[in-house]
């Protein structure tokens, strides 16, 4: 992709529909005039008095409890440098958007325009009332330094610079396991740093904390070696200057050093150093996006070498997003008056144990991993990991117990981890793990109707996330004419018209007509007519392996799209059926809907093998399906076609299928409450939990239901998702964005993947079976 293309992208996404990335949303009911005069005056007096009375209580009636300020001044912005504080903007807004969906925590950005120490602060500190924490961001050296120092002194709340002690806490952990792996002492190793700005200053400080000798540290700026012989460095650097002889530049420090930190700039190290550094060394090489050294050459330079990058495409990414939403929601959810030693110590060690632990499977599947465990290429945990917000979160919290500084004393843990649980959601974090999980083995997916703007920026979209490979298909010159007047970057994909490909259109019609010979296709002449149609043949491509799968939709009707792949593909060995479901992203986290667009009217027994299908396609999204069967009726309430049906799909299900959670006939909204659920039928077997998939008696309460969701309740619709078919055939909805094509095709994707997966397992079931003579 053209960096011209990405540009406009990035202004696109920031631009388009409601300027920004985020918004303020109450969190109370506010339809009726009584809601609006507690809200507001006269009933919003109330609260007021009894703060007054108790400041404390403004945790208790405000949401200050659960709100940071994200602050900058914008003179130290990404690798951007001091681009001013409204230039900054978008990317306090980001750091917002992180905070929100990796710990619940809400933000209000601020970008101040001053340069000056003493006004920051004071602007700073007089806001102490408003927020529950302090994030500060983006502040150039050595001024971030005396800022932070000032204000954790002069406030009560936790203030923490994130550029100096994220990279810090999350390198932090990544060194105590990699000397682990390495078989190497903390008090013992030898330490270069390449960096002397915020970050390698906090890192180096934390560093020391964890164990390194101060001795055997030594530091270098743009200048060289920090030395006790600089006198152009504030004190700061200087407590980092070494008095050993011998070293006048980085290579020379180099030799027989056991850890290289590098917070600098790219390619300042070479294979020759890295051969020079003691056996088994550490690199993290943390410059973005270029590492000291490249990835690839030094683990070929190498291979006894534990190495960690800023980036994401490499193992051992250190990630500040593993830190700091958790700290300060454990600051927070405490009242801690600030985030010190003991509370980041505590994030380093429980980072590092987390590490250490079994992954769980949704982890291992997001990185297409059969089992990642503790090793060279897995030292600290996945941004995906769920189970950060209950480990560090949890840490920092009673370390802030523990350590005094906590206005709020947590004794019910186990509560806690429940909340925090909670707080978490999945709506956002399947699709994140989908999309990582696909991007570890794209596939080929051919687009059926690649000559519309939509379907083609979906596909360089795809192309450049390295989700799919796209291969468009349709008229070439049309196709060109597009691509060439959006601009669009879609060299090297393939376009095939299948107008001018006669030999594939012969060999299609003959299977075709073979297939279906008995059905309707009474001669090749109709089968060369019908490979016509792009969905025939796009769905040909897919069986005959010259595509992993098919996307349509976007144009035509969902039975003109489905009927091709049924023709042509089939349904699965052992599939009745069909069925269609759409992944409802709500805010309590996503919601399986089907069926929503096949099956008109099932029969009890339909409903059972459309049930089994989508309880099979849940548990490929690594969630444990929680089926509900939906009607009017509960548990016998009322008589009729429908709720006697779907009481027969149950009955069915329970007798024959007893290993799946599912229950029914219910109402959609015992379903999902499950309190409801538990007060006036504790007999259900999904009383104790919420449904996460609802099956629907029919296709029109499903169609309905979806829609109405995604229109009034402001849900996302993943789909329709096309379960039982051989081979994945995806269809998107008329109309669809470009968003919702990406996602259908990184379902495909997936899709492919867990098809191959089956496929593999059953082939190693068939020859790996031994016999006995």
């Amino acid at each position: 992709m053209s960096n011209t293309n990405r540009k406009q992208d990035a202004l696109d996404y920031h631009s388009q529909g409601r300027p920004g990335k985020i918004q303020v949303v109450p969190t109370k009911p506010t339809t009726s005039q009584r809601d609006l005069t507690l809200a507001y005056s006269p009933g919003v007096a109330e609260p007021c008095l009894k703060i007054a009375n108790n400041t404390e209580d403004v945790y208790k009636y405000t949401a200050k409890g659960n709100l940071v300020a994200v602050i900058s001044n914008g003179t130290a912005v990404l690798g951007l440098g001091n681009i001013g504080p409204e230039a900054g903007k978008p990317v306090m807004e980001g750091k917002g958007l992180l905070f929100k969906i990796f710990s619940d925590i809400d933000v209000f950005d601020l970008e101040l325009d001053t340069e000056n120490v003493d006004d920051f602060v004071k602007i700073v500190k007089a806001l102490e009332p408003t927020f529950g924490g302090i994030n500060l961001e983006d502040i150039k050296a050595p001024e971030c330094f005396e800022i932070e120092r000032r204000l954790k002194q002069e406030m009560n709340i936790p203030v923490m610079h994130d550029d100096q002690h994220g990279t810090a806490i999350i390198s932090g952990a990544a060194l105590l396991n990699a000397c682990e792996i390495q078989k190497k002492k903390i008090d013992k190793i030898q330490v270069v740093v390449s960096g002397a700005g915020a970050a390698a200053v906090s890192c180096s400080k934390m560093y020391l904390s964890l164990g390194v000798k101060k001795e055997n540290l030594v530091m270098f700026d743009i200048n060289g070696l920090i030395d006790i012989h600089r006198t152009d460095l504030d004190d700061i650097r200087m407590s980092f200057a070494t008095t050993r002889k011998g070293i006048s530049n980085i290579g020379e420090a180099m030799k027989g050093a056991d850890v290289f930190i590098g917070l600098s700039a790219a390619n300042v190290i070479s294979p020759d150093m890295l051969m020079g550094m003691a056996k088994n060394p550490i690199v993290f090489a943390m410059a973005n996006p270029n590492p000291e050294i490249a990835y690839e050459l030094a683990i070929k330079t190498r291979k006894d070498l534990i190495m960690a990058t800023g980036r994401s495409d490499y193992p051992n990414q250190v990630n500040n997003v593993l830190g700091f939403p958790y700290i300060f929601r454990g600051a927070l959810d405490v009242r801690a008056t600030s985030i010190n030693e003991a509370m980041k110590i505590a994030a380093v060690r429980a980072i590092a144990e987390l590490a250490k632990k079994s992954v769980p499977e949704a982890v291992n599947l997001a990185y297409n991993a059969r089992n990642l465990k503790f090793g060279r290429d897995y030292i600290i945990p996945k941004p995906v990991d769920f189970r950060l917000i209950t480990e560090v979160s949890t840490a920092v919290a009673k370390a802030a117990i523990e350590s005094g500084v906590a206005r709020k004393i947590i004794t019910d843990w186990d509560a806690y981890n429940e909340e925090l649980r909670k707080r978490l959601g999945l709506d956002d974090a399947i699709m994140r793990a989908v999309t990582t999980k696909a991007k570890m083995e794209p596939k080929r997916v051919v687009f059926a109707e690649a000559d519309n703007y939509k379907i083609l920026k979906a596909a360089q979209i795809v192309k450049d996330e390295n989700i799919a490979i796209p291969i468009l298909l349709g008229n070439k010159e049309k196709i060109q004419a597009i691509i060439d007047e959006h601009a669009l970057e879609l060299e090297g994909v393939e376009i095939i018209d299948q107008m001018q490909n006669p030999e594939k259109t012969q060999q299609y019609a003959e299977a075709l007509f073979k297939k279906r010979q008995r059905k309707g296709v009474s001669s090749m002449r109709d089968a060369t007519k019908l490979l016509r149609d792009r969905n025939y043949y796009g769905a040909s491509m897919v069986e005959f392996g010259e595509a992993d799968a098919m996307i349509s939709g976007l144009t035509k009707n969902y039975g003109a799209t489905i009927k091709p792949a049924l023709q042509v593909i089939g349904v699965e060995p052992g599939v009745k059926r069909v069925a269609g479901m759409y992944m409802m992203m709500t805010k309590k986290g996503p919601v399986f809907f089907g069926d929503t667009t096949v099956n008109v009217d099932p029969t009890a027994e339909e409903l059972v093998d459309i049930t089994l299908l989508i309880d099979k396609s849940v548990k490929q999204f690594n969630i444990k399906p929680r089926i509900a069967l939906l009607s009017y009726s509960n548990f016998g309430s009322n008589d009729g076609v429908t709720p006697n049906k779907v009481r027969e799909t149950v009955r069915l299900l329970h007798k024959n299928h007893p290993e799946i959670v599912v229950d029914g006939e219910m109402q959609g909204n015992f379903a999902i409450n499950n309190e409801l659920l538990q007060d006036n039928f504790p007999f259900s077997t999904l009383a104790d939990a919420p449904a996460n998939t609802l099956v629907f008696p029919n296709l029109e309460s499903g169609n309905i239901a979806y829609k109405l969701l995604q229109e009034l309740g402001g849900a996302e619709a993943v789909g329709p998702i096309l379960l039982g078919l051989n081979k994945p055939v995806h269809i998107v909805q008329l109309g669809s964005s470009v968003r919702e094509i990406v996602n259908m095709v990184t379902i495909a994707v997936v899709d492919v993947q867990a098809k191959e997966e089956i496929a593999t397992s059953k082939r190693k079931g068939i020859f790996g079976k031994t016999t006995k003579k």
